[in-house]
């Protein structure tokens, strides 16, 4: 005799829910392209009632984003004034970079040995960098310069490290910094093809060659 499973299954409402971006992180990404688009600017203020109205979101989820800038260095809490945008210093933006060309040498150092000469993805990555240089995106640039970085963290298959590398949130201090440098977009997407020859060939120096890539906008900004 068959007795029916006692088990809920779940409904297609139940997977369409779990597939969506939790909205706290909707809504970090509206305010962290709002700081690096230029709408908040350092010390103004984002009073988190405002934004919740604004945005038609309850207070939770605003106060979630706001919390996760927070901790990556971008705002500072002000008791009951809600929070403002931080001023960085050179000084704080050379000690993200000095972390995070340390972090990447370590990954090339695996990566170069695991791609084993495909560079599909970063050339797809570096293509994308030269078309936004071609338009003038400084935005768009920086975000697929990034994917670049991170396909290498991601490819050495240590997923301690890229947690790790995703935490000093790259993409905010990478657009701070080009804001400060303002480079020539063209030399900065060009910048990537040494790199790429270097994992194409399985060059043992790759590690060394990131990590002062990686450095050299540090220099830059101080």
């Amino acid at each position: 005799m068959n007795h029916p499973d006692p088990t809920p299954q779940p409904s297609p409402d139940d997977a369409d829910r779990l597939s969506r971006v939790p909205l706290g992180e909707q809504v970090r990404a509206l305010l962290l392209d709002g700081l690096l688009g230029g709408r908040w600017r350092p010390g103004d203020r984002i009073v988190e009632r405002r934004l919740a109205a604004e945005l038609n979101v309850s207070q939770a989820p605003v106060r979630e984003a706001l919390r996760s800038l927070q901790a990556l260095g971008l705002l500072d809490a002000e008791p009951n004034r809600g929070v403002r945008v931080r001023e960085i210093a050179p000084a704080e933006l050379r000690e993200v970079y000095q972390v995070r060309a340390a972090l990447e040498r370590l990954a090339a150092e695996s990566a170069v040995v695991r791609l084993a000469g495909d560079v599909g993805e970063l050339e797809r990555h570096a293509r994308e960098m030269e078309k936004a240089a071609a338009s003038g995106d400084l935005l768009g640039q920086a975000r697929h310069g990034v994917a670049f970085h991170r396909a290498i963290v991601a490819a050495s298959g240590n997923g301690t490290l890229l947690r790790t590398w995703e935490g000093l949130g790259v993409e905010a201090w990478t657009v701070l910094s080009l804001h400060r440098v303002r480079p020539e977009l063209h030399e900065n997407a060009a910048d990537h093809r040494p790199l790429i020859e270097a994992f194409r060939s399985q060059a043992p120096e790759a590690g060394r060659l990131l990590a002062e890539h990686v450095l050299e906008y540090a220099d830059r900004s101080v």
